[in-house]
């Protein structure tokens, strides 16, 4: 890694090395753009949060968006692919599968682990040679310039870059220092996180069921396993966090059901609170804000890394578009926080729906639940409708998410 007392100023520092950060990194490269990445934790470290054993479901735009910045064919040695999607609720009639040949397509989606993406991007960043990578460096503060942003560094550098984009995260110190507030709402649950080895393989389908407390996911992974999230109230996430795995897996089980066989064995568990944080706008004064900083998702439709993908690629195609301009100017942010607000706005609308409805215990909305889930099934548009979501919900889709290069053709790199 470069020593951080050698930063230059720079167009571009992006600020968070995460899953976003560094796909955005990925996608500047060749635009003639000076590009600094600034991250706090190497990659390979185990105290890396982004990089962890977590599962995150990737859809079909993502998939693109991955074979476009190359690293795709690393990554798919270590995906499960989604064939079907079964949803249902316990204690309710009504449930609804969705099926991939049903919708003429290889796969609803594709589970990977978290450190396999982190991995794949960070190996093809080491070897992109007009990329400044600073970690590990520790943002001390940032402040707006008339013509730059100007950020600290813990080892007393100072990057001064013409846009700054924050990808540090829901407590993002790019975004604070830039003025942008957020409104947060706590859904009052936490997420339980863990692996398990079930009796029946998983054969490619993911579950979603909703329960009293929280949905409940279990995903397949490589090796027939299966990643588990187990949404519950504080104080019941606290007691199973306390379970030896015997008693932790016969409570989820009960909770979920046998559909696939008895659950025998268990990785270490993480928890997670859980709650809708959103930046009040994309962009400010020559800061472009993505990722999990401009928004914070309830893991419900499994949508939060999808819509940072689109985030961080809607923007380098933006920053291609204008390179030989100042990335920073405002007409330039104006059209990336533009582009983005209808796919934005909807997704976490829709997901927040969701977890309103499902969270609902008055007895007219559950049977609702359990006869829309019926009628769901029974009507294809709707089950192509929702196979195509995490493509994007509204407005055009990025370049790199329709599976074509990030430059027009003719336009030099």
């Amino acid at each position: 890694m470069t020593d951080a007392s050698t930063a230059a100023d720079c167009d571009v520092a992006i600020v968070g090395g995460g899953l976003v950060g560094a796909s955005l990194a990925l996608a500047l490269t060749g635009l003639g753009l000076a590009v600094t990445l600034i991250e706090a934790i190497l990659p390979e470290d185990e105290s890396q949060p982004s990089f962890d054993t977590r599962t995150t479901a990737l859809s079909n735009g993502s998939r693109r968006i991955f074979e476009g910045l190359g690293v795709w064919d690393e990554i798919a040695r270590e995906a499960t692919s989604i064939r079907q999607i079964h949803i249902s609720e316990r204690g309710r009639f009504g449930s609804a599968v969705i099926d991939a040949a049903e919708e003429g397509i290889a796969a609803l989606g594709y589970v990977v682990e978290n450190r396999v993406i982190g991995r794949a991007l960070w190996r093809r960043l080491r070897h992109a040679g007009e990329l400044r990578l600073l970690a590990p460096a520790h943002v001390v503060r940032s402040s707006i310039e008339p013509d730059a942003v100007a950020i600290e560094l813990a080892a007393g550098a100072r990057v001064r870059a013409r846009l700054a984009v924050a990808a540090d995260g829901v407590e993002s110190r790019v975004r604070a220092a830039a003025g942008v507030a957020v409104t947060r709402s706590d859904y009052g649950q936490v997420a339980v996180i863990a692996q398990a080895t079930p009796g029946r393989s998983p054969e490619n389908v993911a579950f979603e069921r909703f329960t009293d407390q929280g949905p409940i996911a279990a995903l397949p992974i490589a090796d027939g396993r299966v990643g588990l999230i187990w949404t519950l109230e504080p104080h019941e996430a606290a007691r199973v966090m306390t379970l030896d795995d015997t008693d932790f897996l016969a409570e989820f089980q009960s909770a979920f059901g046998w559909r696939l066989g008895r659950l025998r064995s268990v990785s270490a568990r993480h928890a997670y609170p859980l709650a809708l944080v959103k930046a009040e706008s994309s962009e400010a004064q020559r800061t472009a804000i993505i990722g999990a900083a401009a928004q914070g998702m309830h893991p419900i439709a499994g949508q939060g890394l999808n819509l940072g993908l689109r985030d961080a690629v809607t923007l380098a195609e933006v920053l291609a578009d204008a390179r030989q301009d100042d990335p920073g100017a405002p007409d330039t942010l104006a059209r990336f926080a533009e582009w983005r607000r209808a796919d934005r706005d909807a997704i976490i609308g829709f997901t927040d729906g969701l977890v309103k409805l499902f969270g609902s215990r008055i007895g007219p909305v559950r049977i609702a639940r359990g006869l829309g889930l019926v009628l769901f099934d029974l009507s294809p548009t709707a089950k192509s409708a929702m196979s195509k979501l995490s493509l994007g919900f509204a407005g055009k889709l990025p370049r790199l998410s329709r599976g074509l290069p990030l430059l027009r053709p003719g336009v030099a790199g």
